[in-house]
């Protein structure tokens, strides 16, 4: 395939959007000199969730090539010769899942964090599009109707209303609770009710619904007109009485465990919800003006600005205070966060990090600055995080040596053991970095 500024073609359309086959000939596509095509190009991409012990990258031929600890989807050697095509992949706490050119779904990983689809895969095809949920995955066909599998308390039980998940758009989830957008607008939502799995008393004002975000145990949706209904645990974000008067053109959401953050069409932010979790944003109410984009970590948040300055609150040990790198986050192009830590992407291809104190959430980076140049896209995962530079390298950084390239396997067993005792650990340890070539 032709490469074009790092990227190659992905697809090729004829000018009135039928899509041509790699081995087409021009005869057998209907084409004819003088005749105009389109091309989709495709620049690698790396992906994972906060929640993840495992990062993916997926080259711009569709191939794709993973790092970290190989018992939840940092190996993918037992399925890597069907990994041909791919077009994205999810990622749970314990899997990772690839949707494929074909519309077919490869996973692995962890079997109870759905690293194991046998039961399922008939069923996976045609697939539009592949959700992570915390030990699950959820795809949506072509005809909008679901697919899930993985630990049943993780998908919830959705066979008392099986018949209502029809041309689902989109589905979020709590802990232990979903709720899924249809295309006319309306929620269905199941599972744990201390978790918003009952959405009964709200059901009425939940129509031309347009976004759907989930702290731990609550709901928020934003309405067409820009208003918002919020349900599940209060204490967690399910009850927006207080600035309900505030939360007017609404235009994003973002949720930390237990708190809310709206983007107004202002630029302004509203929050609610646990003020330990970033729901109360008082302190840095003056400076959360034309606002273009929040990240927000498992208890703080951080909004970009249109001048490309960062502006943090909620709890400092999960990067909820940045005035140690204050002056350092100007022109900022991109925010990830893992669990407790931040990452910023400069326009000059630089990264600055902070957050937890303790260095296995990826908040200190020193061990790889040095290579953290001509980034192109920072990539969180639960305890660290992972840059593609423009060469094509990946360096990753966090706890243990989550992403150690063409190191023996029982480095990945190392990083699974690190990963196990920096979750009991009390005290700060030591910096850790890689960087692993692709190729």
């Amino acid at each position: 395939m032709a490469e074009h500024w790092g990227s190659r073609i992905s697809s090729i359309a004829a000018a009135g959007g039928l899509q041509l086959k790699h081995k087409w000939t021009l005869e057998a596509a209907g084409l004819k000199d003088g005749d105009t095509v389109f091309a989709t190009l495709r620049r690698p991409a790396l992906y994972s969730s906060p929640g993840a012990s495992a990062v993916a990258l997926v080259h711009s031929d569709g191939s794709v090539r993973v790092w970290g600890d190989s018992a939840y989807g940092g190996d993918c050697s037992a399925v890597q010769e069907k990994l041909r095509d791919v077009q994205e992949v999810r990622v749970s706490t314990g899997a990772c899942a690839a949707i494929l050119a074909d519309g077919s779904v490869v996973t692995w990983g962890d079997d109870l964090s759905g690293g194991d689809s046998a039961a399922v895969q008939e069923k996976l095809q045609d697939v539009v599009e592949l959700f992570a949920f915390r030990c699950a995955f959820a795809a949506i066909l072509a005809d909008g109707s679901v697919v899930s599998w993985g630990e049943a308390a993780s998908r919830g039980d959705s066979r008392m209303i099986e018949s209502q998940l029809r041309n689902v758009q989109v589905i979020s989830a709590t802990r232990s609770a979903f709720a899924a957008l249809l295309t006319d607008g309306s929620v269905v939502a199941w599972g744990d009710v201390a978790c918003g799995g009952d959405a009964r008393h709200v059901q009425e004002r939940l129509k031309n619904v347009r976004q759907i975000e989930a702290s731990e145990r609550a709901f928020a949706a934003i309405l067409a007109d820009g208003g918002i209904v919020t349900w599940g645990d209060a204490a967690s974000g399910g009850d927006s009485s207080k600035v309900q008067h505030s939360l007017k053109a609404v235009l994003r959401l973002k949720a930390s465990d237990a708190a809310f953050a709206a983007l107004l069409s202002n630029g302004r932010v509203v929050t609610w919800g646990d003020p330990g979790c970033g729901g109360d944003s008082s302190a840095v109410f003056d400076s959360l003006e034309d606002v273009q984009h929040i990240e927000v970590s498992s208890r703080a948040f951080a909004a970009v600005r249109a001048d490309g300055s960062v502006v943090t609150w909620g709890d400092a040990m999960f990067g909820g205070d940045s005035r140690g790198v204050q002056h350092q986050l100007r022109k900022v192009q991109q925010v990830q966060a893992s669990r407790a830590a931040f990452g910023a992407l400069l326009a000059d291809g630089g990264v600055i990090t902070w957050g937890s104190p303790w260095p296995w959430f990826g908040s200190r980076s020193a061990a790889v600055r040095e290579h953290l140049q001509d980034v192109m896209q920072i990539q969180a995962f639960r305890l660290g995080f992972a840059a593609l530079r423009s060469d094509g390298q990946v360096v990753i950084w966090g706890a243990g040596n989550p992403c150690i390239g063409d190191l023996p396997r029982e480095e990945f067993r190392h990083f699974a053991s690190t990963r196990r005792a920096c979750l009991r650990a009390a005290g700060p340890a030591g910096e850790h970095g890689s960087a692993a070539q692709v190729h």
